[in-house]
């Protein structure tokens, strides 16, 4: 069962762990190394790899696995649910329409494009309901509970996290492919690169999973007001900075709400939660049932 696991997440390149991405980062960082000069002794450290921390990461990505898969996925909203509701309700309401001014080519541009755009806005605006309600916070602890980060601190996320990002997936994805099949009729499709949206693939080649090392990679005062660098996200997970840099891929949403940090602007990192709360989230038990023994004693719950 654990060949299948490491399988699936290995080879597809919806995964941000799939196999070209990894090596994408590796080449990346050998480079980022090269070119500044800096010291590589951290990311090449045992202690980071082995750190309580990064071990527990590596435990919990493969219950997580099994969480989403049995427990989490058959049970959440189908994109092609929504999506079908979105047109129904469009063409009942309105008739129907015939296409006659876009290209089939440039339907599949702006379908691509308005499904990474939609879904990266979307991502932006739980990620941050997640930091300041204060019921979701105690779920989204269990992210920022990472003292090192790795590239599997990405799925150090709580079941009722995963829940609601699957929801925003189906609803996001489902609007925007509802309204466009209405428009432009059922036979709509995207580009893609191995089987996955070309806009997220040429993200993740970029280094995605260089947002969860220790690998402080900056594009440059001009290009992090457009697009999200694992500098930021690594400021992000800093904890003098939970409020800054919500973004997914791009940081224009930070920077027209009010939450962009470059990295410029950030010298010193010191990743996790306040020491009195760390202890909470150093095992498996302690992350799946601490947010909600938390929100009980609050009579939250």
């Amino acid at each position: 069962m654990n060949d299948l696991i490491v399988f699936e997440y290995l080879i597809n390149p919806n995964k941000r762990i799939f196999w070209v991405y990894i090596i994408s980062s590796i080449l990346i960082t050998f480079i980022y190394f090269i070119y500044t000069k800096k010291s590589n002794k951290v990311i090449l450290s045992s202690k980071l790899w082995l750190h309580p921390s990064a071990k527990l990461d590596y435990s919990y990505f493969f219950l997580g696995y099994f969480i989403n898969v049995f427990l989490l996925i058959p049970f959440i909203l189908s994109a092609k649910s929504v999506a079908f509701a979105v047109s129904r309700f469009l063409y009942l309401n309105f008739g129907m329409v015939q296409n006659t001014f876009f290209s089939y080519k440039e339907t599949l541009l702006l379908y691509t494009l308005a499904l990474f755009v939609c879904s990266d806005f979307t991502r932006y605006i739980l990620h941050r309901l997640l930091h300041e309600v204060k019921f979701l916070w105690e779920f989204h602890k269990v992210h920022h509970s990472a003292k090192v980060l790795n590239p599997l601190t990405f799925y150090r996320v709580h079941p009722v996290e995963n829940i609601l990002f699957g929801l925003r997936y189906s609803l996001s994805v489902g609007f925007v492919t509802g309204i466009f099949v209405y428009f432009f009729g059922a036979m709509i499709d995207i580009y893609m690169i191995f089987g996955a949206n070309v806009f997220i693939v040429i993200f993740s080649l970029l280094g995605s999973n260089l947002r969860h090392t220790h690998v402080p990679i900056s594009y440059g005062k001009y290009l992090e007001k457009i697009f999200i660098s694992p500098k930021q996200h690594q400021i992000h997970h800093s904890n003098k900075h939970f409020d800054k840099n919500y973004g997914g891929y791009l940081a224009i949403w930070d920077y027209m709400f009010g939450s962009l940090k470059l990295s410029k602007d950030v010298k010193v990192l010191k990743f996790g939660l306040r020491k009195e709360q760390m202890k909470e989230y150093t095992t498996i038990r302690g992350i799946l049932f601490f947010p909600f023994r938390n929100l009980f004693n609050r009579r939250q719950l």
